[in-house]
């Protein structure tokens, strides 16, 4: 999409970075502002990442290496609404993409100044973001990156944001919901359960971009996205995206991988029933940029439950502890007290049609991507610091 300008809130993410540099490679124009906060909270628990990555600097330099990257990568807080005012003024963006918030968790759990913060930053640069383009470019798509666990895990269908008529059963004695008798729910927010206070703050954020369409016409996308593991294919000629494994910030394949590399028992927690929709970091990347190339109307708040397939967790410790045995590691898997206060034994079946009717193609084959991912790691395993892999902060 020649001319069409990207903005990347947390371009230094492990998202954010392989996408600005997709984007570059299709000729869009890619601007991206980021706080480095993730580099700062992953140092200060003791962990970092797992491979090789470059400085801020050095990353910037890079995407100035390319003629359609706009300007520089700037350091700014996006909580605060001058800097972010300032920087949506200054790039006026076809297309923000929405990364620039704090993804944990187990960190907003901590303690009450974690969940505070955590609150604070994730629903005020949201808000931050929706009077800026309010005042600066109205008509820009706003692709926001929210979470499958907004939903929870209820005994029910999960449908792609909002109560349709085949989501909640008869209404009426004797009739079934159509056309003439529509469930009087339709169209409202499928009603919400997080599981922590970090995923109570995706939770307002969705309901402030819905009002901010509703309200002044903004058009936006609300990617409740699943769990997100692997690397992506080389970002640059030096480094690959980062890789957290740590309780806070590595998700459950990434640490299970790190794990087997060390031939550390995988820690699944609790009867590892708990099941949740995951796909690879380069399925995300296509995704993300499906969206981006097919915006909503204006007005339109749109969602999309982005996952590739489901599985619980005793089925990818399985799969990691297989796919480690064909590499000579014998990690083995270890049950350990469940930290998180959770159903972990529960019915899931979320609706994800949107992005295939847009032409996203899953990968498709978990495992074999599990198996490359461990490839990728093993020169790294000196690098795992075992002191951050065990949980150590509870919800009770």
């Amino acid at each position: 999409m020649p001319n069409h300008r990207v903005l990347i809130l947390g371009i230094d993410g492990y998202i954010g970075y392989p996408l600005a540099i997709h984007l570059l490679k299709q000729n869009f124009e890619v601007c991206g502002v980021d706080n480095l906060s993730r580099r700062d909270r992953v140092r200060h628990i003791g962990g970092a990442s797992l491979t090789n990555i470059a400085s801020f600097d050095d990353r910037a330099n890079y995407l100035s290496s390319f003629n359609n990257f706009i300007d520089n990568m700037s350091r700014i807080d996006v909580d605060y609404y001058e800097t972010i005012d300032s920087a949506i003024k200054y790039f006026k963006p076809n297309t923000i993409v929405h990364l620039a918030q704090m993804p944990s968790a187990p960190w907003s759990m901590i303690n009450a100044y974690h969940a505070y913060q955590t609150q604070h930053e994730n629903c005020m640069a949201n808000l931050n973001v929706l009077w800026a383009m309010k005042q600066h470019c109205p008509n820009a798509h706003l692709l926001k990156l929210g979470t499958m666990g907004e939903y929870g895990t209820p005994d029910c269908d999960i449908p792609e944001g909002n109560i349709t008529n085949t989501c909640v059963g008869e209404y009426m004695t004797g009739k079934t919901m159509d056309d003439r008798y529509p469930c009087p729910m339709s169209g409202l927010i499928f009603p919400r359960q997080p599981g922590s206070f970090y995923h109570l703050s995706k939770v307002f954020d969705t309901y402030n971009v819905d009002f901010a369409c509703r309200n002044w016409g903004l058009r936006s996308t609300d990617v409740m996205q699943g769990i997100v593991y692997g690397l992506n294919e080389l970002t640059n000629d030096i480094e690959i995206t980062r890789f957290d494994y740590d309780e806070y910030f590595g998700t459950a394949i990434n640490r299970f991988c790190a794990q087997a590399i060390i031939e550390h028992p995988l820690t699944v927690y609790g009867n590892g029933n708990q099941t949740r929709g995951y796909l690879p970091l380069k399925d995300s990347i296509q995704c993300l940029t499906l969206a981006i190339e097919n915006p909503p109307e204006a007005g339109e708040c749109r969602t999309f439950n982005q996952f590739e397939e489901i599985y619980s967790i005793n089925e990818l410790a399985d799969i990691v502890n297989r796919q480690a045995r064909k590499l000579g590691l014998n990690p083995g898997i270890m049950h350990i007290p469940n930290p998180r206060k959770e159903k972990e034994s529960h019915y899931y079946n979320p609706e994800h049609s949107k992005l295939l009717n847009l032409g996203y193609k899953p990968t498709d084959d978990l495992e074999g991507e599990i198996g490359i991912l461990l490839k990728q790691l093993l020169p790294y395993k000196d690098r795992v610091n075992k002191k951050v892999i065990m949980p150590k902060t509870k919800w009770e």
